[in-house]
């Protein structure tokens, strides 16, 4: 009878234990995406200042302005990780696209608030870049736990559920970069 007894509270300490393990890995998950969330959202918050600064000099250039735009209302209607990753990807290539139009125009090149925003953008890129790998790392640990023996078995009795890695959804973002010093 002790011996019962003494194997059901071990069973239960058990099950506690990998509860709380993939409890605290979701949360992680969910943290690391809020940290992508905050990032992507201080992009989204230079980037209106971008647009005016640029405006002046680009007026031809005012379909890429529009897409940016839009594309940042579209996130901040976007529900799901997938909404947003596919639009944080169309929103990079859109930026992309300012950056290297600006080449064109010295004077814009030379502003220094336009400079200033370049580079609160770039140093914002660094972080949600940083920020995605962190998601990553989260969700691969969090979803290693889930499918393995024996928190796998707490996890489908609980409802503990698979998140989605981050990923480049285009495949102009997949690509190498190419680098011509000839011109």
């Amino acid at each position: 009878m002790i011996i019962a007894i003494v194997i059901i509270i071990a069973i239960i300490i058990l099950v506690i234990a990998a509860y709380n393990s993939l409890v605290q890995a979701r949360n992680k998950v969910k943290n690391s995406w809020s940290q992508i969330d905050v990032q992507l959202q201080r992009r989204f918050d230079l980037i209106p200042n971008l647009v005016e600064t640029v405006k002046g000099y680009m007026k031809h250039e005012e379909e890429t302005l529009t897409k940016v735009t839009e594309l940042r209302t579209s996130w901040a209607k976007a529900k799901t990780i997938n909404e947003k990753s596919n639009l944080d990807n169309q929103l990079s290539d859109a930026l992309k696209t300012i950056m290297a139009v600006s080449e064109n125009y010295p004077d814009l090149k030379a502003n220094q608030g336009f400079m200033q925003l370049q580079q609160e953008l770039k140093e914002t890129e660094n972080k949600i870049s940083y920020s995605r790998q962190f998601y990553n790392d989260s969700v691969t640990i969090y979803n290693t736990k889930i499918e393995s023996i024996p928190t796998n078995i707490v996890a489908s009795l609980f409802g503990f559920k698979v998140e989605e890695l981050y990923k480049a959804e285009s495949e102009e973002a997949k690509q190498n970069v190419k680098v011509n010093f000839s011109e």
